[in-house]
């Protein structure tokens, strides 16, 4: 009887119609990033949030996260030189500490980003709806209708070819760049004419608060590892990659330390603090009033909308192309890997995110559920998913060049120091977010259990079921976090 042969994997298509396409440059590359942070829902929610923690040191706090994640870039960036694939923190993870690790850390991106993202749809169904009755005086529509809309015109750009993607979020960022400034210059007058006691502290270690401080920070930085994710899909990658990290990190440092600081010079050194806890979800729209007057804050509202829109678009084509990754592995149905003929999109992923987004909504419509504590729990879990992911990239970047030192040698600061700081840094964010776990989902002791033990689950799940693979399915195995066509 003749031996039993094995499946052999087919071999993997090379033409360029199997390949995600683009034109992007560092400025479309770098406002994509911009819009995952959503500046304007940044400066109305989280911002207020970090000032309740931070008072007037939130400048600083801004300036610190900003230095610290520029030493982070500086083994991301070296690292995206030698692994030059679109595969992110997912190939990363896998060059640095092996296959397993990779996979499992694929998976707190790819579920991390669908938490984070579904952030928007809710936010912007509760803004949409308050805005639609006690602006404009229309119909009071059930919110999940705002979130469903939502997602179907997210979903058909992210079908859509990425170049379309990258018009759409510039020129809303554009927009809420120009409106955030013209506050800052407002607030600045302000404390000129008025006379407003205004310094910015440098924040205490001592300060029970501060480590929460530095966790609603560093949120506003996530989305940069698209830098290295739409590397088939930007011109020039050895160029553009690095310029638009470093430019994404230290102009969203700069751009939001200089928001706090208007807050503080409105508000004053003293009573900064004390405002942003009495008036916590409502101190941006409160001050623009009495700034600029209503009509300003009204079309504030209008792109907070629209901020929302660029936000989900953003996060919705990071996940994506975290499916597309996986599904190409052979790590997920293989139909995830598929790339449009036509708009060199991975566009059965795209779809796919939008799908789950919206069956989520049903779900929580037919439940009953409040809106609001949705998106703070979807928030929250997705970012602390998001954080231990990146502690554990930096971990795996020092890990690669340390093996890698003789046989290819780097500068030390670039390739050990930098990831060393990083990894030391973004770990004890990680321990204040675990401790701090209830606020950081503004839950309960059972919902802390329930979505912290997924975090972690995912994480181990995926390692488990890369060594499955590596017993079962050795071919599978072998592609992991590779990525090469």
């Amino acid at each position: 009887m003749a031996p039993q042969q094995q499946a052999v994997e087919p071999p993997l298509d090379t033409t360029t119609i199997n390949r995600l396409q683009g034109n992007m440059g560092v400025g479309t590359l770098a406002m994509s990033v911009l819009a995952f942070s959503s500046p304007l829902a940044t400066v109305a929610g989280t911002m207020p949030v970090l000032l309740m923690f931070g008072g007037s040191s939130a400048p600083a706090i801004y300036l610190i996260m900003t230095a610290m994640l520029l030493i982070f870039s500086v083994g991301f960036v070296l690292m995206s030189r030698r692994i030059d694939n679109p595969g992110g923190f997912y190939s990363f993870v896998t060059a640095g500490l092996g296959k397993a690790a990779g996979l499992g850390g694929a998976f707190l991106a790819l579920v991390g980003y669908l938490f984070i993202g579904y952030f928007a749809p809710v936010f912007f169904a509760v803004t949409m709806s308050g805005f639609v009755v006690h602006t404009l005086g229309g119909p009071d529509i059930p919110w999940y209708w705002y979130a469903l809309a939502i997602i179907v015109l997210t979903t058909f750009f992210a079908y859509n070819r990425i170049d379309l993607s990258a018009k759409v979020l510039t020129i809303v960022m554009v927009l809420e760049v120009l409106i955030i400034v013209v506050y800052d210059v407002a607030a600045f007058a302000h404390n000129v004419t008025s006379g407003t006691d205004f310094s910015v502290s440098l924040p205490r270690p001592s300060d029970a608060t501060l480590g929460l401080a530095l966790l609603f920070a560093i949120g506003n930085f996530f989305g940069f590892e698209a830098t290295v994710i739409y590397r088939e899909e930007v011109k020039d990658p050895a160029r553009t990659i690095p310029r638009a990290t470093y430019l994404s990190v230290l102009g969203i440092g700069l751009f939001y330390a200089a928001t706090a600081a208007a807050y503080v010079a409105f508000f004053g050194t003293d009573g900064v603090q004390t405002a942003a806890t009495t008036d916590t979800a409502n101190l941006f729209h409160n001050s623009i009033v009495l700034l600029l007057g209503k009509i300003f804050a009204d079309v504030m509202t209008i792109l907070l909308i629209t901020s929302t829109l660029a936000c989900m678009l953003s996060i919705q084509n990071i996940a994506a192309r975290y499916g597309f990754s996986l599904a190409r592995d052979r790590a997920l149905p293989r139909a995830l890997g598929h790339v449009h003929p036509k708009h060199s999109s991975p566009y059965l992923s795209a779809l796919t995110v939008g799908i789950v987004w919206a069956i989520a909504t049903v779900l929580f419509a037919v439940l009953g559920l409040p809106p609001e504590q949705l998106y703070v729990v979807a928030s929250g879990s997705g970012t602390f998913s998001v954080l231990l992911l990146m502690f554990i990239a930096s971990a795996a970047v020092f890990v690669y060049f340390l093996r890698k030192r003789r046989s290819a040698p780097e500068s030390v600061w670039k390739s050990l120091i930098a990831p060393a700081i990083s990894a030391l840094f973004l770990g004890v964010v990680t321990v204040v977010a675990i401790a701090n776990f209830p606020e950081l989902v503004g839950g309960s002791g059972a919902i802390t259990v329930i979505f912290m033990g997924l975090t972690f689950a995912l994480f181990i799940g995926g390692f488990l079921y890369a060594r499955v693979l590596r017993t079962r399915r050795p071919d599978i195995y072998a592609r992991l976090g590779r990525q090469k066509y």
